[in-house]
């Protein structure tokens, strides 16, 4: 796993900064795991553009992931490392010893031939998901549930990981990805190492080109509108536009939206870093 810088033969290639795909075992997706995706283009059901700068992209088909990792007490052998269009991570396909197949988010370590498990008294290794009351402290990990039995919602992308900090009651303490200690039951499960592909945010796309790939339209800024269009359009010149807000009027840049009433705010111990 590592990333290049290519050779300025054309404009775009100049600062072009991509991902060598050296762990990549297989190019084709197992056939089926796979299912159709279908674009919106920002557009709602009248055909009216409710989300700006979405549109275009290449085709894709979504790739069915186990976030839920329910097969337990079974070994499963990794068989590929592939890319995945739709995250920034890594996915492995494995295979359990009754044949079924499935496609996990792969931690950083797991190779060809692993032999990863979930369930109890499952060792804690790279790949393995275990109930968060068995994992020891201090350990990396990614892929946590928030219910029990719901399936993986923190640390997913590509190099993220969280932290098992210490177990209170029925509780287990983590710091994740964003700064920010939280409680979680013990009876949730979590998956041993971080993410794989952490070099991700070291990737430089090196022309508007390839974020038209991606189905990234170009995002026009606020301050060049018309009063019309946004709050802070308008003004004679380069004018900066007063205090940064959205285009329906919210304030931006430290404005906290997160609700005062939401009620798993009592589970937060340390709010995520500003």
């Amino acid at each position: 796993m590592g990333i290049r810088k290519f050779n300025p033969v054309t404009p775009g290639q100049r600062h072009k900064v991509a991902s060598t795909f050296d762990e990549i075992t297989s190019s084709k997706p197992e056939k089926s795991l796979i299912a159709p995706l279908k674009k919106s283009g920002g557009r709602n059901n009248t055909g009216k553009m409710t989300m700006r700068y979405i549109g275009g992209g290449h085709k894709r088909r979504y790739r069915l992931i186990d976030f839920k990792r329910d097969k337990q007490n079974m070994k499963a052998e990794v068989k590929t490392i592939e890319y995945d269009p739709n995250r920034s991570a890594r996915i492995a396909l494995v295979e359990y010893k009754d044949g079924e197949v499935r496609y996990i988010i792969a931690p950083a370590g797991l190779t060809v031939g692993t032999m990863v498990e979930s369930g109890k008294g499952v060792a804690p290794e790279v790949g393995n998901t275990m109930y968060l009351s068995e994992v020891p402290l201090g350990s990396v990990i990614h892929n946590i549930e928030m219910q029990p039995g719901k399936g993986a919602q923190l640390a997913r992308s590509a190099g993220s990981y969280a932290q098992l900090n210490a177990r209170d009651g029925k509780y287990a303490v983590i710091k994740l990805p964003s700064g920010e200690t939280r409680m979680v039951l013990i009876t949730c499960k979590a998956t041993i190492g971080a993410v794989s592909n952490g070099e991700h945010s070291l990737t430089r796309s090196g022309k508007a080109g390839r974020s038209r790939w991606l189905g990234r339209r170009p995002r026009v800024r606020g301050v060049v509108m018309n009063p019309v269009d946004h709050p802070m359009g308008g003004g004679e010149g380069k004018s900066s536009g007063g205090h940064p807000r959205s285009r329906k009027g919210l304030p931006a840049k430290g404005y906290k939206t997160r609700s005062r009433t939401k009620a798993s705010n009592k589970h937060i111990i340390e709010r995520r870093k500003k």
